[in-house]
């Protein structure tokens, strides 16, 4: 079906418990959002429920494509396959590729909290029922999320019966996918184990060239697969509990960047003057050659080909144990324990310059991440049922160690050339050294540095969630968490054997005096300073050099982060008939600080550290629903507060990391559904939002990337989201259905980079001030994703009562060309000079399904 989330019930569920029952036939809709059963009707709290069956419909198998049936929520992905995933909820999310950084949406499958949202991308499948929460978490689960939360619950066990299934699926882009589960009563009503497996493979649906225009590969493919094994019991003392082992594997290529808009350096002829091509190597036939060249912007997405001198790879090993018990210690409380161990390493290697330049490569990047989490609360019932309570607490002790290597190819010397405008032609590091007399002359070419980063995070929290009834139809819930956060982090250089960042400030004199006489203060200024900034890499330099106490070099560093919070609610709701509630809330909320894990965190002396993000969120909402349950109409609005707002940047040459001093989010959400005929059901959802950073966001910062945000919305956070869907149902003969479902996602124009402007240069802002520099600066035309429509649609018929069937499908029907994340291309320009590349969002698919149970 291509409904909301409104369309199909979800699981019912025992009343103290997250057991699996059978599924109610009365269009009744079973949450476990407040960690116990309830209709979502009746919980004081804007959460969108999806069912398997929707998942389907949609074709949504796995965590980023959960958009497609919440409206609320967005996903992006950059470069990296480990973790440069973004998961927004309300237009906030932390825009970050930086392992440092913890995630604004939170994810937990079957109650763990997953540290990371790379970490949780493994395949939808044999999944019970997904809940989008929407707003900051912390007094429900076992990890605060200033933004909201997606509660993944796997299908258990089943004690009493033998079945299963399995898809198969084959679509374009040579995609094949096979899915399946088989559950087996070990002990009859008391013990069973269930295994499930799935594995995909699919070609990329980018062509990857070089610098000559030829083809070398394909990035954005799949190759993947995942297992996982439960042995669950349900003893007649009430003792329940399961013990959940998974493993995946993923070498899929991730991801390409499409360049959109080439710097001047490259049009004008530059890049060309220095031996690197009339494209600066890039095999791209189309390009934009001005900054306002839509119609530029769009052949380049069309086109679907990146540049790089070699195709992205990786190799990503993902496994982990969670084990759940819950035992009655009364008639009317339970205790339950939830804990896990995983482990998530990861290994990737990519050309992170995007051209087929052989100029800046990460040869290599180790990525090991080992979290341990355990949850511990009493729940049940007291006086007569009118009061809820829940008490816990939580531990999670999480351990990252990330080793990059990064290494300058071949051509990297000329392409310095042709940023220092090709007044000392295509080897200008050897010309300077030759000039100061440097003996030896030192090339770029085999120059390998790697740099190691490690961080023990541990996190305490004690919490609290309890609702009353007042009186008939009123009822008060108060929740409060509070969180020890304690860190301990660092950047050391492991090895290295650059030569050129040495010869590099050696050679500073010697590039003034080949400057030709009345060259301006300010022009050898911006000269000297792209000198250095690109002979000294932050990524590849070494580090602690004598000249970083005056020049922007990189830095080792150890350091602390330690902060405690409380966060609390308050909700009200009111039940006017059994068909209609309302309720208004305020919630606290928080997301750790931490610590910035890139190599250039402490140059300057900067503390690599970053505060904590809070947030007040003010929420009303009300639902309700003919008796029938013909008609559902859901609306919720909000404002939320956020204050020392995470953000990090990436400038070209390094990544920024700083907290602004205020953003806010508000709008309205609307689901609806409509039954009006048997087999027929309509939907409709929307979410109206404004996403933005309010005029006076510097507070009393004057960095010129924190006041460039200020009175611009966030990022990818667009103005109007809506969802419209419709699903037919219908018997052909005995035993044979025909179905068929269509759905469109509206989305609205939307800002995809991180600065809204082309950054101030130094000498602009030494002239104006920094916001005056700011304000002269000039809208980035090339970041703005026109308003698009994803259309999908499904029919098929199924056979013996749903126990076969055979579905054709197609995402993205009209093949909407989308991209996701724009960025500074690297090593490729500075400010308004600099070329601009983006991530895009998949191509139109389609294919075909077999599904049968047993």
């Amino acid at each position: 079906m291509a409904c909301s989330a409104l369309t199909t019930p979800a699981f019912a569920q025992d009343t103290e418990t997250e057991a699996q029952a059978p599924a109610n036939d009365d269009g009744v809709i079973i949450v476990t959002a407040t960690r116990r059963a309830q209709d979502v009707q009746d919980i004081p709290l804007a959460v969108t429920a999806i069912s398997p069956q929707q998942l389907e419909t949609q074709r949504v198998v796995n965590i980023q494509q959960v958009g497609a049936l919440a409206p609320s929520f967005t996903a992006s992905q950059a470069q990296l396959a480990s973790g440069s995933v973004v998961l927004r909820i309300r237009g906030v999310g932390t825009t970050s590729n930086n392992i440092g950084f913890e995630s604004a949406v939170g994810i937990f499958i079957d109650g763990a909290y997953q540290s990371r949202p790379g970490v949780a991308l493994s395949e939808f499948v044999d999944v019970e029922r997904v809940e989008v929460l929407r707003g900051p978490q912390g007094t429900l689960f076992g990890r605060n999320t200033s933004a909201g939360a997606l509660n993944i619950t796997n299908v258990r066990p089943d004690v009493t019966e033998f079945g299963g299934f399995v898809n198969a699926e084959y679509g374009n882009f040579n995609e094949k996918a096979i899915q399946g589960a088989i559950n087996v009563p070990i002990v009859k009503d008391t013990v069973a184990v269930r295994v499930t497996g799935a594995w995909r493979n699919r070609d990329g649906f980018l062509d990857v060239v070089n610098a000559s225009g030829t083809k070398i590969g394909e990035t954005n493919d799949v190759d993947q697969w995942m297992v996982r094994g439960q042995i669950g019991w349900d003893t007649e003392s009430g003792i329940r509990g399961r013990i959940i082992a998974d493993y995946s594997k993923n070498t899929s290529s991730c991801c390409g960047a499409i360049e959109l808009y080439q710097s001047p350096l490259v049009t004008g002829g530059v890049y060309n003057a220095v031996g690197l091509g009339a494209r600066g190597g890039n095999g791209q036939p189309f390009v934009a050659t001005a900054a306002n060249d839509q119609r530029g912007f769009e052949r380049a997405m069309d086109n679907r080909v990146v540049s790089a001198n070699f195709v992205p790879e990786a190799n990503i090993k993902n496994y982990g144990v969670t084990g759940e018990l819950e035992f009655p210690v009364s008639d009317n409380a339970n205790l339950i324990f939830i804990g896990s161990y995983r482990k998530y390493q990861s290994f990737e290697r990519y050309d992170t310059d995007f051209t087929g330049l052989n100029l800046f490569n990460v040869d290599g990047l180790n990525l090991d991440i080992d979290t341990w989490t355990a949850e511990l609360r009493l729940q049940g019932e007291a006086a007569g049922g009118r009061l809820n309570y829940m008490v816990g607490g939580f531990y999670s002790d999480e351990r990252i160690d990330q080793n990059q290597t990064f290494g300058l190819g071949s051509q990297y010397e000329a392409n310095l050339g042709a940023l220092l405008g090709g007044s000392f032609g295509p080897a200008p590091l050897q010309l300077l050294q030759t000039v100061a007399g440097t003996t030896p002359v030192r090339t770029p070419t085999g120059t390998s540095t790697t740099n190691g980063f490690n961080q023990d995070a541990k996190s305490y929290a004690l919490f609290t969630h309890n609702s009353f009834e007042i009186t008939d139809g009123l009822e008060l819930t108060l929740g409060a968490r509070y969180s020890w956060e304690d860190k301990s982090g660092g950047f050391r250089q492991i090895a290295t054997n650059n030569q050129i960042c040495p010869a590099t400030l050696a050679s500073l004199g010697a590039l003034n005096t080949l400057l030709p006489a009345g060259t301006p203060a300010a022009t050898r200024q911006q000269v000297t300073g792209a000198y250095v900034a690109v002979g000294c890499l932050g990524f590849v330099a070494p580090v602690n050099l004598p000249q970083a106490a005056a020049l922007p070099l990189p830095r080792t560093f150890q350091t602390n982060f330690k902060d405690e919070e409380l966060i609390y609610t308050a909700k009200l709701a009111y039940e006017f008939s059994p068909s209609i509630n309302a309720y208004a809330s305020f919630t606290h909320g928080y997301k750790s600080g931490g610590i910035n894990l890139d190599s250039t965190a402490a140059v300057s002396g900067a503390d690599p550290r970053f505060l904590s993000e809070e947030v007040d969120a003010y929420e009303v909402g009300v639902k309700a629903q003919t008796a029938d349950r013909s008609v559902t109409v859901n609306v919720a609005g909000f404002i939320e507060e956020f204050t020392n707002f995470q953000v990090l940047e990436f400038t070209g040459t390094a990544f920024a990391t700083f907290n602004v001093p205020k953003a806010k989010t508000r709008g309205v959400e609307i689901e609806s559904l409509l039954r009006p005929a048997p087999g027929l059901t309509f939907n409709l959802a929307a979410t109206f939002l404004k996403a933005a950073y309010p005029d006076d966001c510097a507070g009393t910062q004057i960095a010129p990337q924190v006041v460039s945000l200020c009175g611009n919305d966030l990022t990818n956070a667009p103005r109007i989201i809506a969802l419209a869907g419709a699903n037919y149902e219908t018997p052909l003969t005995d035993g044979i259905d025909f179905f068929v479902a269509g759905q469109v996602r509206m989305e609205d124009d939307q800002r995809t980079s991180t600065q809204p402007i082309v950054p101030p240069s130094v000498q602009q802002i030494a002239t104006l001030g920094v916001a005056g520099a700011v304000a002269a600066q000039p809208k980035i035309v090339a970041d703005i994703q026109d308003g698009k429509a994803f259309v999908n649609l499904r029919a098929g018929l199924r056979f013996a009562e749903g126990k076969y069937a055979l579905e054709g499908w197609v995402n993205n029907l009209t093949d909407e060309v989308v991209r996701g994340v724009t960025f500074n291309t690297t090593l490729r320009g500075s400010g308004a000079a600099n070329s601009r590349s983006a991530f895009t969002l998949p191509p139109r698919q389609y294919g075909v399904t077999l599904r049968a149970k047993f």
